[in-house]
């Protein structure tokens, strides 16, 4: 059976996708929860999520989904606003403490990359662990490049829709908060049926390489 025609990934690729995604879910959830508490919520802290163990972010069904549909999701980090002494510059904060988390997750493996190869330490490796090695690293940087652009975007429940509610003025919010759940809908259409084909490669298109770039010439 070509399993291949079931799934979004080749079959030899799914073990580094889902050790990246393991990896970018839990701290992605993990910073907003860490944020949250630096702010005064214990809620996250309560119920267990400021840690960095998978198994209190990774949500199983979401997780499959993104194997056979491309698109998935992590279990997601209580907030409770009330704490807040500045709701708005702390909800922008939390918010953007996930999609920073990635960029950062994807910066260090590139970092480390350069310095295994700087070092001349990737020689040691056979080819066959070489080729390993640089999948893994490859698999981790450019999903958690994708998650942080991805996460960015303005469509509610995305954290880049959040944040835009905490920048924007009360009227405008007021209207974004009214017509949120035909926002939640457009973009689960988008996500799961083959209209997103004309949305979400375009931006990763253009985004994805860009900021490839820009991490990569700190390098050289």
């Amino acid at each position: 059976m070509n399993w291949d025609s079931f799934l979004a990934y080749p079959l030899e690729q799914i073990p580094y996708v889902l050790i990246a995604l393991i990896l970018a879910f839990s701290l992605h959830e993990w910073a907003h929860a860490y944020v949250a508490y630096q702010f005064g919520d214990p809620t996250a802290k309560n119920q267990g999520r400021l840690t960095l163990n998978p198994a209190v972010h990774v949500e199983p069904v979401g997780l499959i989904m993104i194997f056979l549909l491309g698109f998935g999701w992590a279990r997601p980090v209580p907030v409770n606003r009330f704490y807040f002494r500045n709701p708005r510059l702390a909800g922008i904060l939390v918010s953007i403490a996930g999609p920073i988390s990635n960029l950062a997750l994807a910066f260090l493996f590139m970092m480390v990359w350069y310095f295994l190869k700087t070092m001349g330490w990737m020689d040691w490796f056979s080819e066959a662990n070489y080729k390993m090695v640089y999948q893994l690293f490859n698999t981790i940087i450019y999903l958690n490049i994708v998650l942080f652009i991805f996460n960015l975007l303005p469509f509610p429940p995305l954290d880049g829709y959040r944040i835009i509610e905490d920048v924007a003025p009360p009227n405008v919010r007021a209207k974004l908060t009214q017509y949120e759940n035909y926002g939640v809908v457009i973009f689960l259409i988008l996500a799961i049926t083959p209209l997103g084909s004309y949305v979400f490669p375009p931006i990763f298109q253009v985004a994805v390489p860009y900021v490839l770039k820009t991490m990569g010439s700190l390098f050289i």
